[in-house]
C-alpha cells in the first residue's frame, strides 16, 4: 500500500473596503443592495465604457503584500484574463498574469506566499429552483487575491494559517474579512503524491494533477473540504487511477466536494495585457511611503515582553486589534498602580466591557480590585454548606489535590455571590477544612 504526501496550496480572495470599486466610481459597499442597482457601464461591461485604476486599491494591495514580507517590483500591469461565465459581463476579468503587484513573501518560517495580485470581482449567481439569477452589484470590487505555494501538508496548518491572515488582513483595516458576506473567500489546491524514500519529506516535485475546491467562507468548512479530498484521492490512487484535474464545491451540510468543471490551464485563459491601462510604475518612495502598522505577531511579543502578560492571554488579546488597543490605552491610564496581567484578566474574562470609556473603565477596574467587605457570618455559613455538599472534593483536596481547593473558593464565591474577599475565603476554608 502507497504512503502518500499532502501537497496544498491555497488561493485567498479579499474584498477591500474601498468607497468606490476597482474601475469606476460606483459604491464599492453593495452588500444589501437591491439587485443590480449598483452598476454603471464600466462594470456591466457596455462597449465603449472605459476602466480607470482605484489608487486606494492598488496601494493597499501593496500594503498586503508588505505585511506577508514580500517584494514590490517597480512596474506591474493588468490583464485580460478570458472565461464565459454568466457573472462575468464583458467575457473577461480585469486581472493580473504576469506582473503582479508583490511576489515572494513569506507567513512565519514555514509558509511561502507566491504572489499577491489585484482584480475586479465579478457578478453573483442566484440560484432559486430551477432558475439562476445574476446580480451585478458586486461585479467590478475591488479584490485582493493572494497565492501560496504549495507548502501546507495538513488541514490544521492550513486552518491556523488562514485564521492568522484573516487577523493581519483586519489590522491593516483593508478589508472587513467578513466571511459570512463572502469579503474573504478561500479556495484549496489539493493533490496527494506517493513519498518516495529516497526525496526528503519536504521535496516539492508537484504532482501531476490538482484539484481546487472553490468559494469557501469559513476556517472549519477549508479544513473539512481538505480531509474529505484527502481520503477521496486516496482511494483513486490506491486503485492505480488519477484524479481528474478539476474545479469542485463544497456541501456544508453533507460534508463532501462536488464536481463543478474541468479546471482551466493557464493558456485557456487566453491572457493579454489590458490594452486601456497602461502599466503601473512605482517609484522606491512612493513604496516606502506605504506603512505597514504593527501586526498581531509583534504586538504579542511586546505584550510578553514589556507588559509581562502569559504568552496564551497575549494571544487572546492581539486576536482583536480594538482589544489590544484597549488594552494598552488602560494600562497607560493606571500606570504600575495595577498589574497588566491583572487588567487583561478582566479583560478575557469579560469583568469589564470595552464598551466604556477609559476613564470609567479605569475606575470599574480599581473598583473590582479593591478590597471587598466581607461578612464573616454569612461566609462561614457558605462554607460549611458548600464542604457538606463537595464530599469527593474534600477527599481529593486531603489526598494532595491542591486544584480542589480552588474548585471549592469558586463554588464559595459564586455562593456569596462575589460579595467576599478571595484571599479570606481561602484562609477561611483551609481552617475549616483542618
Amino acid at each position: 500500500m502507497n504512503t502518500y504526501i499532502p501537497v496544498i496550496g491555497l488561493e485567498i480572495h479579499v474584498e477591500l473596503k474601498t468607497k468606490s470599486k476597482m474601475f469606476c466610481q460606483c459604491d464599492a459597499n453593495y452588500f444589501g443592495k437591491g439587485p443590480n442597482t449598483n452598476t454603471c457601464p464600466v462594470c456591466l461591461g457596455l462597449p465603449g465604457a472605459l476602466p480607470v485604476p482605484n489608487k486606494k486599491a492598488i496601494e493597499w494591495c501593496i500594503l498586503i503584500g508588505k505585511a506577508l514580507n514580500c517584494t514590490i517590483p517597480s512596474v506591474s500591469k493588468f490583464d485580460r484574463k478570458h472565461y464565459f461565465y454568466p457573472d462575468l459581463p464583458k467575457g473577461y476579468q480585469i486581472s493580473q498574469y504576469d506582473e503582479p503587484i508583490a511576489v515572494s513573501g513569506q507567513v512565519s518560517s514555514h509558509f511561502r506566499i507566491h504572489r499577491v495580485h489585484l482584480e475586479e470581482d465579478t457578478g453573483k449567481l442566484i440560484h432559486s429552483g430551477s432558475d439562476t439569477l445574476v446580480d451585478f452589484n458586486r461585479s467590478g470590487v475591488p479584490l485582493v487575491e493572494i497565492v501560496t505555494e504549495p507548502d501546507f501538508d495538513n488541514s490544521e496548518d492550513v486552518k491556523e494559517f488562514l485564521e492568522e491572515l484573516h487577523t493581519i488582513i483586519r489590522y491593516l483595516d483593508v478589508s472587513d474579512a467578513d466571511m459570512e458576506k463572502g469579503s474573504m473567500r478561500m479556495e484549496p489546491n489539493i493533490s496527494l503524491k506517493i513519498k518516495d524514500e529516497r526525496l526528503e519529506i519536504k521535496d516539492r516535485e508537484l504532482p501531476n494533477y490538482k484539484v481546487e475546491v472553490k468559494n469557501i467562507n469559513s476556517f472549519r468548512f477549508v479544513k473539512q473540504a481538505i480531509e474529505y479530498e484527502l481520503e477521496r484521492q486516496k482511494e483513486i490512487l490506491d486503485k492505480g487511477k488519477i484524479p481528474i484535474q478539476e474545479t469542485r464545491g463544497f456541501d456544508e451540510k453533507k460534508v463532501i466536494t462536488y464536481s463543478q468543471r474541468s479546471k482551466e490551464e493557464a493558456q485557456d485563459y487566453r491572457y493579454f495585457p489590458e490594452p486601456d491601462i497602461p502599466p503601473l510604475e512605482f517609484t522606491k518612495e512612493y513604496i516606502d511611503s506605504i506603512k505597514v502598522p504593527e501586526l498581531p505577531v509583534q504586538k504579542l511579543t511586546r505584550f510578553i515582553s514589556d507588559l509581562k502578560i502569559k504568552e496564551q492571554d497575549a494571544f487572546i488579546l492581539t486576536r482583536d486589534k480594538k482589544t489590544a488597543e484597549y488594552f494598552e490605552l488602560v494600562t497607560k491610564k493606571i500606570g504600575a498602580s495595577i498589574e497588566s496581567q491583572a487588567i487583561a484578566n478582566l479583560i478575557i474574562n469579560k469583568k469589564v466591557t470595552l464598551h466604556l470609556s477609559i476613564d470609567k473603565f479605569v475606575k470599574k477596574v480599581q473598583e473590582l480590585r479593591a478590597p471587598k467587605e466581607t461578612d464573616t457570618k454569612l461566609l462561614n455559613t457558605s462554607i460549611i454548606r458548600i464542604i457538606e455538599a463537595n464530599k469527593k472534593v474534600i477527599d481529593d483536596y486531603k489526598g494532595g489535590k491542591q486544584n480542589a481547593l480552588m474548585f471549592l473558593v469558586g463554588q464559595v464565591m459564586r455562593e456569596m455571590k462575589g460579595e467576599a474577599d478571595a484571599k479570606l475565603v481561602i484562609e477561611e476554608l483551609k481552617k475549616q477544612l483542618q
